[in-house]
């Protein structure tokens, strides 16, 4: 149930977000949630400070905690959060304030200030990891003569001014390099849970109080030795480890960033007197006229008044290639505008727009929880408490003999076996795959399809409109003697532009593209359903003698039994004036494409709603063995259910105007074609691009992405059997362990890095192949 509404007269706004609370700024990281009734919003944020699973659950559990917050979800490796809340029953300023109590930090997406936060907490962290470094090099020189130099050979006096002046050198290490974690630890403790830096935390604490004391009291219980220099060198290593891991998420997973930040913070807008304005890019309306630099990126759907230019669309309909635009051509958001300066009239803002609508999708991938890593994120908790037993019973056994080996083996317990490396060798291979993809023109809309898209072995292809373009197109063009190709096609034009079947629309399209189909005039047309048009032709007042007819060999009175395929005949009262043959277009990589996924050794099959000798002919070119014509959506759903039954695993992949209920039902379901509307499609992974190959793309990189997965878990697995019982037998130093745990995080982290790099560029499409249609009559 939702919370009570809130008094906003009475509720101060935190310091800072005054300005997030003015609903003229919501569009900027907001957008209406219809399906959730009047007066709700969804937004999205980046949270800074997350480190683990642990933290996505704390944020994810203060923001529900707030009134008027309906729902949130938050992930960890992308570090993102979408919150769902009422206005006028909270503000935004309350919910990022609750972020902040938490311990961490909220920035709306899509603002400057999330570029700002991000180059800001980099720098910082890049001036931790240089201070830790340079106070390690400094403590090891005063170090490095206690391990070289024989027993007696250093004085006391000597041996307690290297003591001191480690213990001022680490000062720093401890105060400013170790801040993240030392604040990681205490918001957790407030919390009363574990987190990932709880046993780090515990390492660096005790490793500094028991050389402390060894410094304070040279002859007392810890005076034997002291490990400044394994507390710097384990600081500079986890260090060194989290901003390299930072810098290889952000690759990885990067790609929504990359799209989210393809719209400029602002525009220049032209005044009703043709001045212009600078304004935030979300003020934009429909309507307004724009002026677009080279360089700079569409922030609106819109129309070109003046100019002509090339428009980068690679992210939005996976054409690699520039396109042409001018006059009169439609731009759209997110796309750059590469040649020339451009004057456009916006046609459409926010979530009308395409960029919005994949925006979304992705957004919604990279906040999504796949099974496996729900899994680590469940068995992480109880791991970090058998870690801490483990450790304290490490003290206990060893204590006896050295309290202060006994703590320092505890330390290497704490440290060596932080289960960083189990929680993000999930998440950090499924984003890394998902920006792969992105890159290549496949929205993932669930991390989750990854990992069941590898196991498929049965791929269901629709034909029209998925592995065929939508429209026919014309072919041979045969006319009676005395009548020349472009008058007949100029006069079967007019007469098509007035019906809406598809063999018309291919007439219609073919005479335009000649620029004669406005030299006829059409009166008193009658159309025959399933047969065709009649009426009579004029041009320049005079008329074409008698009545003429378009459509099929009965409709148009011509016996042609011999026809090879789809033809449209044009006929007056003398007979045949002209024959247009029609073929079907496959896509131009759609025999490659369905080759592929044979020689990967899935089973590719076809239903489709055409005619079955239609399919057949199809099948025939592509090779595909098993094919169906003259399915429904229910049909195509039973057949699958039936796959199904058999123990196969499927996907599907049609075009998503009509093939709702099978693309629902399949194990893995692809929305393809630039016709599918984003805003609805409910498919794992949408293709909004014409390129087929790119499903045999994600085919191949969801193999391999199981496959890095399942190495990273196992690396993860291995690495805990082997260094906890060095560490708990003592034969591992709390340095050695800093390394080991480093390392083991930023290796998980690097093994997927090879999944962004996986997908090679996009190859020019070859030219298109067209398969004749069988004999049927048009209507």
């Amino acid at each position: 149930m939702p919370a009570s509404p809130l008094d906003l007269t009475q509720a101060p706004t935190p310091a800072g977000l005054e300005w997030i609370d003015d609903a003229a700024e919501w569009p900027a990281f907001s957008r209406p949630s219809a399906a959730a009734g009047e007066g709700v919003w969804e937004s999205s944020m980046a949270v800074e400070g997350m480190t683990c699973a642990s933290c996505a659950l704390t944020v994810e559990a203060a923001l529900r905690a707030v009134p008027g917050v309906l729902a949130a979800e938050v992930g960890a490796a992308s570090r993102r959060a979408r919150v769902v809340w009422r206005a006028g029953s909270v503000r935004p300023s309350q919910w990022l304030a609750a972020v902040r109590a938490a311990g961490y930090r909220g920035v709306p997406l899509a603002d400057l200030a999330v570029r700002t936060e991000r180059r800001r907490a980099a720098r910082q962290m890049l001036w931790r990891w240089l201070v830790a470094g340079l106070c390690m090099m400094q403590v090891m020189m005063y170090a490095w003569p206690a391990y070289v130099a024989a027993p007696g050979e250093i004085s006391a006096d000597a041996q307690a001014l290297m003591r001191w002046a480690s213990w001022v050198l680490s000062l720093p290490v401890m105060l400013f390099s170790c801040g993240p974690f030392l604040r990681a630890a205490l918001r957790d403790a407030r919390q009363r849970r574990l987190g990932m830096d709880t046993p780090v935390t515990l390492g660096i604490l005790i490793t500094f109080a028991v050389s402390s004391a060894g410094t304070f009291e040279p002859d007392g219980l810890f005076g034997a030795e002291v490990y400044f220099d394994s507390l710097n060198m384990f600081v500079f290593f986890l260090l060194s480890s989290r901003w390299l891991e930072a810098r290889l998420r952000d690759r990885t997973g990067g790609a929504l960033d990359m799209l989210l930040q393809r719209l400029p913070d602002g525009v220049e807008r032209e005044r009703a007197d043709g001045r212009r304005e600078q304004v935030a890019a979300h003020r934009v309306a429909v309507g307004n006229v724009l002026h677009v630099k080279p360089g700079e990126a569409f922030v609106a759907d819109a129309v070109i008044l003046e100019g002509e230019t090339l428009a980068d669309e690679a992210l939005l309909s996976g054409e690699s290639r520039p396109m042409p635009r001018g006059p009169g051509a439609t731009v759209l958001a997110g796309s750059y505008n590469l040649a020339a300066a451009v004057r456009v009239r916006v046609t459409a803002v926010g979530e009308a727009t395409r960029f919005a609508q994949i925006a979304a999708l992705m957004d919604e991938a990279a906040r999504s929880r796949p099974r496996l890593a729900q899994l680590a994120d469940r068995i992480a908790r109880p791991f970090l408490l058998a870690v801490l037993l483990a450790a304290a019973g490490a003290a206990l056994y060893w204590w006896p003999q050295d309290p202060g080996h006994a703590l320092m083996v505890a330390v290497a317990v704490l440290v060596v076996t932080c289960p960083c490396a189990l929680s993000l060798a999930t998440p950090a291979a499924m984003l890394a795959a998902a920006g792969a993809l992105a890159r290549r023109g496949v929205l993932v809309r669930r991390l989750q399809a990854l990992e069941a898209l590898a196991r498929v072995d049965t791929v269901v292809f629709d034909k029209t409109g998925t592995l065929t373009h939508d429209a026919l197109a014309l072919g041979a063009v045969r006319t009676r003697a005395g009548v020349d190709r472009a008058q007949a096609l100029a006069m079967a034009a007019a007469l098509a532009a007035r019906s809406l079947h598809p063999a018309s629309r291919a007439l219609a399209a073919a005479g335009r593209d000649t620029g004669n189909e406005d030299l006829w005039q059409v009166t008193g047309l009658v159309e025959e359903p399933g047969a065709g048009v009649r009426a009579r032709l004029w041009r320049n007042g005079w008329p074409w003698p008698g009545e003429l007819r378009l459509g099929s060999a009965a409709h148009c009175g011509i016996h042609a039994d011999g026809a090879e395929a789809m033809t449209i005949w044009l006929a007056d009262a003398q007979g045949m004036l002209a024959a247009f043959v029609l073929h079907e277009d496959l896509r131009a990589d759609a025999q490659a494409a369905i080759a592929r996924l044979q020689a990967m050794g899935l089973q590719v099959q076809l239903l489709s709603g055409d005619a079955g000798t239609a399919v057949a002919r199809a099948a025939s070119v592509l090779g595909i063995a098993e094919a169906r014509g003259g399915c429904s959506p229910q049909r195509k759903l039973q057949a699958l259910r039936g796959l199904q039954q058999r123990g196969r695993h499927t996907a599907m992949v049609g075009d998503g105007l009509n093939d709702g209920p099978v693309l629902a039902g399949a194990d893995v379901s692809f929305a393809f074609g630039q016709a599918v509307p984003l805003a609805q499609a409910q498919a794992d992974f949408v293709v909004p691009g014409g390129a087929l190959m790119a499903i045999a793309d994600t085919f191949a990189l969801a193999r391999r992405t199981l496959a890095v997965v399942r190495q990273n878990l196992a690396w993860a697995a291995v690495y805990n059997a082997v260094s906890v019982p060095l560490a708990v037998a003592g034969l591992m130093p709390a340095w050695l362990a800093g390394l080991g745990m480093a390392a083991s995080s930023l290796l998980v982290v690097l093994n997927a890095l090879r999944l962004s790099l996986a997908l090679p560029a996009p190859e020019p499409a070859p030219l298109p192949v067209r398969v004749p249609r069988p004999v049927q009559e048009p209507g």
